[in-house]
């Protein structure tokens, strides 16, 4: 088995990659910190990607920013500003996208193969009762958008794909050190551990379906 992980240096997709190694899958990694492959920008995507061949039994998509760099999650609209908005969706939605270009090319035709993507709970319409953190919010919103739309165009080429968003919990990262708050923390070799017990047991009936870490279904 083969994975493409993308995010490979972060917590969940260091902790992703170490839980495929021990299962003895071939895993290809892509970060920022050790490839230079910046997820905000168009054309080290496109170089990144362009050298990947062959087909992945998985992709799995393990990036995002809460905040632009020193900034933080808006708590009110006045706190809103362009430009941290543009770089929050550049990161969070069109790199994924960016990414997903490539999906058909490199997964197998004949057999199943997964796409997955982080997302995040926060991100679903309907579950948002409190409001806030509006450009990651809405940025996830867009992501789930897109995956959902990339799963219906795979399916027509890809009979057995799943393309899918996740939400893996709050987990124990640099990510989340400074707003986890009250809510329970797992550590990401954990979460990692959820997450692929979750796209293990998906089908492609469930392709374009936003889960959690238990594998139930979020609320658009």
């Amino acid at each position: 088995m083969r994975a493409l992980v993308i995010g490979a240096s972060g917590g969940i997709g260091a902790a992703v990659s170490r839980q495929l190694l021990r299962d003895d899958w071939e895993v290809v990694e892509l970060s920022r910190s050790e490839h230079g492959f910046d997820v905000g920008n168009s054309a080290s995507v496109e170089k990144g990607m362009a050298l990947q061949s062959g087909a992945f039994d998985l992709i799995f998509i393990a990036v995002g920013i809460l905040a632009s760099v020193g900034g933080a999650p808006e708590k009110a609209l006045s706190a809103i500003k362009a430009d941290d908005m543009a770089r929050v969706f550049a990161v969070n939605s069109i790199g994924p996208a960016l990414i997903l270009r490539h999906a058909a090319r490199l997964l197998p035709k004949e057999k199943r193969g997964v796409v997955a993507t982080l997302s995040a709970r926060v991100g679903s319409i309907g579950d948002n009762n409190i409001g806030g953190w509006y450009s990651y919010r809405a940025s996830k919103a867009a992501l789930n958008q897109i995956v959902h739309g990339a799963a219906i165009e795979l399916g027509r080429s890809h009979k057995q794909s799943i393309c899918v968003s996740l939400h893996p919990g709050t987990v124990e990262t640099t990510f989340t050190q400074n707003y986890a708050g009250r809510h329970k923390t797992v550590p990401a070799d954990e979460a990692a551990s959820n997450l692929l017990d979750v796209l293990a047991k998906l089908t492609p009936d469930d392709s374009g379906g936003f889960y959690d870490y238990a594998g139930k279904e979020i609320v658009w």
